[in-house]
């Protein structure tokens, strides 16, 4: 373990035990230290999420695997991807079982779930059926996780953010639950998916949602959130599956923009959701992660099409865990920014998950209803609204350039530093 990692563990202000369940917010970084200290903590910041994501394998081993990445999957489970009878027949002699089956009618998919064989790892049950059926597409059932902090303990500052502009008309939401009871939201129409009838509001998910569909000072008129929780308190929330079925309502409903503030690895039925929303004409807008500026790309930003966003701090400066690469297309604000506190309240935040609201919302406002070709479209025009940062023209770092400028008002001013 690395000595700055160390620190980072020993200063984080949230309990142990709240770090480890899915879904919690990931590890709180301490606001307000000391320049040397905080510097510390940003070099630090790539770490967070392999630190949460061996801790959740550790705690939740029952229902959790690693794949050859480290990333984190639903143990024993393997994802088809509309298989054939005939290779789930065969499938089933070699001792594989059918746990469940998902028609996504909007988006052409067929997912089976299967389980591999008692004591046969997803990842040899993979290589298994690789040769069962050379033609079919098998993949790990992954989890996704947020890619951003939350201050555990709400700041005295009387600091409250603005909202970028009001609320847009329509716009989705797949991540955690959201607490539809705040403030923020009055005025919002918040269309729920997940869960069955019961309502979990989740840090992450309120947090994100006020940043994009609410509003600070309650007025919010006409405008609707459509929020899909996929975590639901349990410790495989946030499974691929789960997304698939989230984004198949999201498309039933005709919402043309989603925020999908969460990250994990490369996915053969993710790939296949990203391809057939983008031919409806939907827009994706996602957060490019906080893995650090040398990490390997986290997806769906890094697929094509995906509007991917990474976060600035109030000086324009890049956050340190910021990734970087051709996945950015824009920057937001994403350091110090106020959001809605599950429960009542306000708290900063911290990192690409909450900079992705603040693109999306402004991509919301350019697309009604979904249409052919929208992603260039919207892209166009949210390049004229961006202001270059970094070399001239498109880069790896900033993208098109920063967008949201308007909600630099929920910042408390920058700490002298020189």
């Amino acid at each position: 373990m690395t000595r700055s990692l160390a620190l980072l563990l020993m200063l984080m202000a949230a309990p142990a035990a709240g770090a480890l369940g899915l879904p919690v917010p990931v590890p709180r970084l301490p606001l307000g230290l000391p320049p040397p200290v905080q510097g510390t903590l940003d070099q630090a910041g790539s770490e967070l999420r392999v630190v949460r994501v061996r801790a959740l394998l550790r705690e939740h081993r029952r229902w959790l695997e690693a794949d050859p990445r480290g990333a984190p999957a639903v143990r024993s489970e393997v994802v088809a991807i509309s298989p054939t009878e005939a290779a789930l027949e065969r499938a089933r002699d070699a001792g594989f079982r059918v746990v469940r089956e998902t028609v996504l009618a909007p988006l052409d998919l067929r997912i089976v779930v299967l389980r591999a064989p008692d004591g046969v790892r997803v990842r040899s049950a993979l290589q298994r059926l690789a040769r069962l059926d050379p033609e079919g597409r098998y993949d790990y059932n992954h989890v996704y996780l947020g890619s951003g902090t939350i201050d555990a303990v709400p700041s005295a500052s009387t600091a409250i953010p603005r909202g970028a502009g009001g609320a847009p008309p329509r716009v989705g939401l797949v991540d955690s639950g959201v607490d539809a009871s705040h403030p923020n939201f009055a005025g919002v129409d918040v269309q729920r998916w997940g869960c069955g009838d019961r309502r979990l509001p989740d840090a992450h998910g309120t947090a994100v949602a006020s940043l994009l569909a609410g509003d600070a000072r309650g007025r919010a008129p006409g405008g609707q959130l459509f929020a899909a929780d996929i975590y639901c308190g349990e410790p495989t929330g946030g499974a691929v599956t789960t997304l698939a079925e989230a984004m198949a309502w999201l498309a039933r409903e005709r919402v043309a923009v989603v925020n999908v503030s969460l990250v994990g690895p490369p996915n053969q039925l993710l790939a296949q959701l990203v391809d057939g929303m983008q031919r409806r004409g939907h827009v994706l807008v996602a957060a490019v992660g906080n893995d650090g500026p040398s990490a390997p790309p986290l997806f769906p930003a890094a697929y094509p099409g995906v509007i991917g966003v990474t976060a600035v701090d109030p000086r324009d400066r890049l956050l340190p865990e910021a990734m970087r690469g051709d996945a950015v297309d824009f920057a937001a604000p994403g350091s110090g920014l106020w959001a809605a506190r599950s429960g009542g309240g306000q708290a900063p935040v911290r990192g690409t998950s909450f900079a992705a609201p603040l693109v999306a919302r402004l991509a919301a406002r350019e697309l009604a209803l979904p249409a052919p070709g929208a992603a260039d479209r919207v892209v166009r025009r949210l390049e004229g609204q961006a202001r270059d940062l970094g070399p001239r023209g498109r880069d790896t770092r900033y993208g098109h350039g920063l967008l949201s400028e308007d909600a630099r008002p929920a910042w408390p001013a920058p700490v002298n530093d020189d």
